[in-house]
């Protein structure tokens, strides 16, 4: 199965694209699609695509990338329980904003983060994107963190990841992949301003006297 999913499934310019790829890029649209629409399904689309991104990047020597789908299994359970029964008395999560400390708390934890994982994949890893690689893997920690909670805001932190990720992939010669977190950056903005109208629903514009 391993073998498969690493052979080749096409060839665009002289570059070979796996199937591991092909599989990814499908699973994730569909994945980001049902995470606009806020429908839970989307966790157990997105377990099953994490699974598949693993075993590409490991490939490709994107380590921190590589390990970071395995704390997505992990979120990807923790908000599929929290969707069904975070909410008020045990029921549906609904949309919310972060709080003033919880993003200080969240900037505070990511810089950190990232320049400690930039100093480890630099000393001892062969990794040639450093930096790159620990910042995009800390911002969709946060991000995804956050969409567990079901926050506004984890769709501009995937936003900037996403505008970092898109030419890192092409430098890898991961062109499907680019191609995909192009697709995945227009998600992205429906997704925020999908999830804005809901809370906009849900808490109405306080009336001018």
């Amino acid at each position: 199965m391993l073998d498969w999913l690493l052979s080749t499934a096409f060839t665009v310019d002289k570059t070979p694209t796996t199937w591991a790829e092909v599989l990814g890029f499908g699973t994730g649209v569909l994945n980001v699609w049902l995470l606009v629409r806020q429908n839970v399904a989307n966790w157990a689309v997105g377990i099953f695509n994490v699974l598949l991104l693993m075993v590409v990047f490991a490939t490709y020597g994107l380590y921190a990338d590589a390990g970071l789908q395995v704390v997505y299994v992990a979120l990807g359970m923790l908000g599929w329980w929290q969707w069904l029964r975070g909410g008020e008395r045990g029921g549906r999560l609904e949309v919310t904003r972060t709080t003033r400390a919880e993003r200080t708390v969240l900037a505070v934890v990511g810089v950190a983060a990232t320049a400690g994982l930039w100093l480890l994949l630099d000393r001892v890893t062969d990794s040639t994107v450093p930096l790159a690689d620990a910042l995009t893997t800390v911002l969709s920690l946060v991000a995804t963190y956050l969409q567990t909670r079901k926050k506004l805001e984890s769709w501009w932190i995937w936003i900037v990841a996403d505008l970092i990720y898109i030419p890192l992939y092409l430098y890898k010669d991961l062109r499907l992949t680019g191609a995909l977190y192009v697709v995945f950056l227009g998600l992205c903005v429906a997704g925020l301003l999908a999830w804005q109208n809901a809370l906009r629903a849900r808490v109405p514009e306080p009336v001018a006297a």
